[in-house]
């Protein structure tokens, strides 16, 4: 990156994780600044990372080349036409914001904005985040290529070419780690009731986890051939995978993923 003043508006969780990750990445303390409705939440932040931060969201807008809206969905119509018409020329929107989309923003921040919507997740707060990032046609070559600075500071990024993906992106990945979470939950109960004590079953399952995901990751097949690679015929591994398939488990992964994206499409126009 090369030196914009980039500015949040909400210290919550992510954009704590945000800020910890670009600061670690040598981004300067002094190119950041955060304000948040709370006092005690915004010295906090300041506290933990040694920048900026205060409670007058106008304020903040009009001193950053790019302002970064990390505030819930329902209060981000609120925040938003409470800013300052005239911001800092060339100004970057980053919204982290779910269901709301571009045409939302450019209706309450003005037409002409550069705005960049994003999906991330949670494993971000962990530095093991993945998002999707859609610009609108306002954004140039050097905004993207800052808009992905700073989520890649917490993981990974992706591009899309539709704002209407956003909505898959927030179903695989936006609300998947719940997913894998509840399936964690099934496997340390199931472990449990093969008898194994739960710290037991609940250290098998969740170093499984990982290590299956790292193996995924770094791999030069798909997830697939993975599987297969480990299911000998005739095997244990077969016998539950078999199973899986009688009780239509890729089925209601795809049912679960639908109503997921559903509900983010529906959001999106409850919240314009």
């Amino acid at each position: 990156m090369t030196a914009p003043t980039i500015g949040f508006i909400g210290a919550g969780n992510m954009a704590t994780s945000l800020i910890g990750g670009m600061l670690a990445r040598n981004v300067k303390a002094e190119q950041l600044l955060a304000s948040d409705h709370s006092p005690e939440q915004a010295e906090k932040l300041g506290s933990q990372f040694g920048i900026r931060t205060g409670t007058d969201n106008a304020l903040l807008a009009r001193d950053c080349d790019i302002l970064v809206l990390a505030v819930k969905p329902q209060v981000m119509q609120t925040v938003c036409r409470a800013l300052p018409v005239e911001r800092k020329p060339g100004q970057l929107i980053i919204s982290i914001a779910a269901g709301i989309s571009c045409a939302s923003l450019e209706h309450w921040l003005g037409e002409h904005s550069a705005i960049v919507r994003c999906m991330p997740n949670t494993p971000s707060l962990r530095g093991q985040g993945v998002s999707g990032l859609y610009a609108n046609a306002q954004v140039s070559d050097t905004q993207r290529q800052q808009s992905e600075a700073i989520l890649n500071a917490v993981g990974i990024s992706l591009w899309l070419e539709r704002e209407e993906l956003i909505d898959a992106v927030t179903a695989v990945s936006g609300s998947g780690p719940a997913y894998f979470f509840l399936m964690m939950e099934a496997m340390i109960a199931a472990g449990q009731q093969l008898g194994l004590p739960k710290e037991t079953a609940e250290r098998l399952t969740l170093y499984t986890a990982l290590g299956a995901a790292d193996m995924a990751v770094h791999s030069d097949v798909d997830a697939a051939e993975l599987r297969r690679r480990v299911c000998s015929p005739g095997g244990t591994t077969e016998q539950a995978i078999n199973s899986f398939v009688r009780d239509d488990l890729p089925g209601a992964v795809a049912r679960a993923m639908q109503a997921a994206a559903d509900r983010a499409a529906a959001m999106s126009q409850e919240l314009a």
